[in-house]
């Protein structure tokens, strides 16, 4: 049973998913499994596999021009998955993105998780580099999401990306997608941003995990307005605990969110980081419980920085 049939087959029951982050470049497993098995034993639905892609750092030659070489601070999240799932047997979902990578690239990343046995992805165009004012594709890559799923329907139904057939495709995808209850940063407005959902849809997408948020109020309009748009998928609400001080400001400027007034007022009058993290740990809780009230049956956490907290709210309700 793939995950779309089992959030579709389990109405009453409760569960969660959650997202981890690979390893910086040679610093092993280690930490990335004491995260998991702080989790492990509440039967996670799936674990989702994020994928950063290249930076570019600027080195000063002798004569004294500038160059720009790209490095990639993190192993791809293909590797990590196999390891997550030859150690826990927890079912994975690695990102597969656009940013760094060809339509070659691409193809390659799909070969490689369809031979592991691993045909449950999640499809991202990929944030932009630090540097860059818009997202840039690599030569050969995608600017969207959309045409990277074109690209993965195109392998499901037997062909690689310059039309050749393959002889013995394998296992279809399975791919869910992003969306924003509170719009992706780029949109020109929500109606637009969610018209962007549906298309992807109408394109094979079997689910959609949103961006993190703190209003249930946001996520609960965009559920609605998406079934009127005809956006029938289920969307799994994305939770990441409030755990420092300094993620008051940190938080809205990365992810383009924003608190709830009473979180806010609450999170000022901290006067330390554990003070922020059992704030954080109270109001996850309250939103989860609602949320779960509310009919979802898959809350997905965003872990960095904040398992243990994760690991308490998932104590108290699960």
């Amino acid at each position: 049973m793939n995950i779309s049939e089992k959030l579709s087959s389990d109405n009453e029951g409760k569960h969660f998913s959650f997202e981890v982050l690979p390893p910086l470049k040679g610093n092993g497993t280690d930490i990335l499994f004491r995260t998991i098995d702080k989790l492990k034993d509440f039967n996670p639905l799936f674990i989702n596999i994020t994928n950063h892609s290249e930076e570019y750092v600027y080195k000063e030659l002798d004569n004294g021009l500038i160059e720009r070489h790209r490095i990639r601070r993190r192993p791809g999240s293909v590797a990590i998955a196999a390891a997550i799932q030859n150690k826990y047997h927890i079912p994975v979902m690695p990102h597969v993105i656009c940013s760094g990578a060809t339509k070659e690239d691409i193809e390659y990343e799909l070969l490689d998780l369809q031979f592991l046995g691993l045909n449950q992805i999640f499809l991202l165009r990929g944030d932009k580099t630090r540097e860059d004012k818009k997202f840039t594709p690599v030569q050969g890559g995608y600017s969207h999401a959309t045409e990277l799923i074109e690209q993965v329907n195109k392998f499901n139904d037997g062909y690689f990306v310059d039309g050749t057939p393959i002889k013995h495709p394998g296992t279809p995808f399975e791919f869910g997608v992003a969306c924003y209850p509170e719009k992706h940063e780029e949109a020109p407005n929500m109606e637009i941003d969610m018209k962007y959902l549906k298309e992807k849809q109408d394109a094979g997408a079997s689910f959609a995990v949103t961006q993190l948020f703190y209003d249930n109020k946001k996520f609960f309009n965009f559920v609605k307005r998406a079934r009127k748009m005809g956006i029938t998928i289920p969307i799994i609400p994305g939770i990441k605990p409030f755990a420092k001080l300094s993620q008051l400001t940190v938080v809205p400027k990365t992810f383009h969110i924003d608190f709830p007034e009473e979180l806010a007022d609450d999170a000022l009058k901290c006067k330390s980081d554990e003070d922020a993290r059992q704030l954080g740990i109270e109001w996850t809780t309250h939103q989860v419980k609602e949320l779960y009230e509310y009919g979802i049956n898959n809350i997905h956490f965003y872990t960095v920085s904040a398992v243990d907290s994760v690991k308490e709210v998932a104590h108290r309700l699960l």
